[in-house]
């Protein structure tokens, strides 16, 4: 397959609290250097993009030194935390932003969705924008007529089609804009996070076109999502981005296994923090530790297939409950459930406990699992904790434990772990 994006020593330099490229005076010394034949002196300054540490620059590089290959009818991810420059790469293959330096070499017309109300006129009816998109992709009058009611039909706006769209909520805007990216037959469609504003129906019907486009009529889709079962499920391949570089590319399932085990994804594991208990926890009861344990409560370094271990978890109830469950689920790192157990329910006094969840063995397939928490009153769940641990299953033997960072490493294969016993001890 022939390529259709190139993309070579892309960077991209931006100045801090600023519009533009700085102030007067920079723009006077660059002009100097420029007449001379020299470099510009702002592109040998400047720090990278992390967001999380303070810096001594103006400058800041929101992509450094990126260069990648995209080939027609692949469906490339890009993945990586808020603040990795996933964005911006896609608006410089957009063409709706410079890059500083480098260059993009494009094969065909590209149609994007970067974000909500991308290319639409807000006081245009949605008739007269699906026609204006049409035309700036170049495609006739009678071309974009041909694809108009498959368009409605697939955005299902079709009772507010001549109304502006400024009238339309987030969800329409979002399901129209998407609608004629994808139907008005551009060779490269380029998606970022904005489908997760539409409901769980529309975003199946998107996936589903996206994998139409690609596999059915060899288009190329760029695609930036947080959602990393939905990039396992139609990506061909992927690109993690870290601090405005690629960290790494190549096999979906192993850019998304270096993704969580990088040291970046520390905050999607559980800390017992004061950010963590608030509204109806706070007032009803909140999880303190999990830890793992094995045979006379020693902290394990190693869980071996086979081995007794069991989950202990230190949690405080502010309230008598007449009905209390906890609850642990595990599911893969792409959120596919695997297992779950919970307590059976009981009537509770207000105080500090630990439950202990028993296993006799561990017989999971080699991969990266998330530990879920959550305890309710029958009612409601009060505390849950989507990603309280990560750990990895592998069959590498004898991997330690990192504690500091709770990922878990085990050893061994296997589809589901058993539990034996769920106990409630009450602490003080």
């Amino acid at each position: 397959m022939s390529t259709v994006i190139k993309v070579e020593n892309l960077s991209k330099q931006y100045r801090l609290g600023q519009v533009g490229t700085g102030t007067i005076s920079h723009d006077v010394n660059r002009w100097w250097h420029k007449i001379r034949g020299k470099e510009d002196p702002y592109l040998k300054i400047g720090e990278s993009n992390d967001r999380t540490v303070k810096g001594d620059s103006d400058y800041v590089w929101a992509l450094k030194d990126i260069n990648f290959e995209v080939k027609q009818g692949e469906v490339l991810g890009i993945i990586g935390r808020n603040g990795a420059g996933k964005s911006t790469l896609l608006k410089i293959l957009s063409r709706t932003t410079a890059p500083t330096m480098g260059s993009v070499k494009i094969k065909g017309r590209v149609a994007s969705l970067l974000e909500v109300g991308t290319g639409f006129h807000p006081e245009l009816s949605g008739r007269d924008n699906i026609f204006l998109n049409g035309a700036i992709l170049g495609m006739t009058r009678r071309e974009i007529q041909s694809k108009f009611d498959e368009i409605v039909d697939f955005a299902g706006v079709e009772r507010y089609i001549d109304t502006p769209v400024k009238r339309y909520s987030s969800g329409m805007y979002v399901r129209l804009a998407f609608a004629v990216a994808a139907h008005l037959e551009p060779e490269i469609l380029i998606v970022d996070e904005v489908l997760a504003v539409g409901d769980a129906e529309f975003q199946k019907k998107c996936i589903g076109k996206m994998k139409d486009v690609s596999v059915n009529q060899g288009r190329t889709v760029l695609f930036v999502s947080h959602n990393l079962q939905i990039i396992q499920k139609i990506c061909s391949s992927c690109l993690f981005m870290k601090h405005g570089t690629i960290f790494s590319s190549g096999d979906v399932h192993e850019i998304i296994n270096k993704y969580l085990q990088n040291e970046d994804i520390n905050s999607l594991k559980y800390f017992a923090t004061k950010d963590t208990i608030n509204g109806i926890s706070a007032q009803i009861g909140f999880v303190n530790a999990i830890s793992f344990e094995g045979l006379q409560n020693k902290e394990l370094k190693v869980l071996k297939v086979g081995s007794y271990f069991q989950i202990r978890v230190n949690f405080e109830l502010r309230k008598k409950l007449d009905s209390f469950i906890i609850g642990v689920g595990i599911s893969t790192n792409t959120d596919i459930p695997v297992h779950t157990s919970w307590s059976k329910p009981e009537k509770i006094e207000n105080g500090i406990f630990e439950a202990i969840f028993e296993y006799d063995n561990l017989l999971f397939a080699s991969g990266l699992y998330k530990l879920a928490l959550g305890m309710s009153n029958h009612e409601v769940s009060f505390h849950f904790l989507e990603e309280a641990i990560l750990f990895e299953v592998s069959e590498v033997k004898d991997q330690i434990i990192t504690n500091d960072k709770r990922i878990i490493k085990t050893s061994g294969v296997g589809v589901v772990i058993n539990p034996v016993n769920v106990k409630i001890n009450k602490l003080s």
